[in-house]
């Protein structure tokens, strides 16, 4: 299997499914690759942490779960790690993987993988996004998200256990 499947959820490889099969590209078309994202599902008094693109990125001026791109070599816990001490100035220790996505836009595709993680020191700060907030189940239908994040947050909504 070529490098760039090898960032297709795990479930897709373990049921033996072709990753390439799992596309619908023309005969010859060329597929993008994918970019592989940590992001965290940081939570502190019943409120989740979410963050807002910078307008001139990439479904800019929408509101994530902060994280970023895994380098190549690099777990993804070290990953969301690094990513959040860069954008937002916080340590935090992570925990389970909640959720993980694939999901292709028009221009590129990507695999999430979402863990929950503990706030361990600093309070965070927009070093490396637009804005943030702290926000409740409830408040989370008030912010637009990236299609990709739609499962996720579906998950949330669903499952109060997740909050506490």
């Amino acid at each position: 299997m070529s490098p760039k499947w090898s960032g297709l959820a795990s479930s897709t490889r373990a049921s033996g499914v072709n990753p390439a099969a799992v596309f619908n590209y023309p005969e010859g078309a060329v597929k993008p690759d994918i970019i592989e994202v940590a992001a965290g599902l940081v939570f502190r008094n019943g409120k989740l942490l979410i963050t807002r693109r910078h307008a001139t990125a990439h479904q800019g001026g929408l509101w994530e779960f902060p994280g970023g791109k895994r380098e190549p070599d690099e777990s993804f816990e070290d990953c969301l790690c690094r990513e959040l001490r860069e954008e937002l100035g916080i340590e935090v220790a992570v925990g389970e993987l909640v959720e993980s996505i694939h999901h292709d836009y028009p221009d590129k595709s990507v695999h999430l993988k979402f863990f929950r993680c503990r706030w361990l020191a600093h309070e965070p700060s927009p070093i490396g996004c637009d804005a943030l907030a702290w926000v409740t189940a409830f408040e989370l239908a008030q912010y637009a998200f990236p299609a990709a994040d739609a499962r996720l947050l579906a998950k949330l909504r669903a499952t109060p256990a997740l909050w506490d």
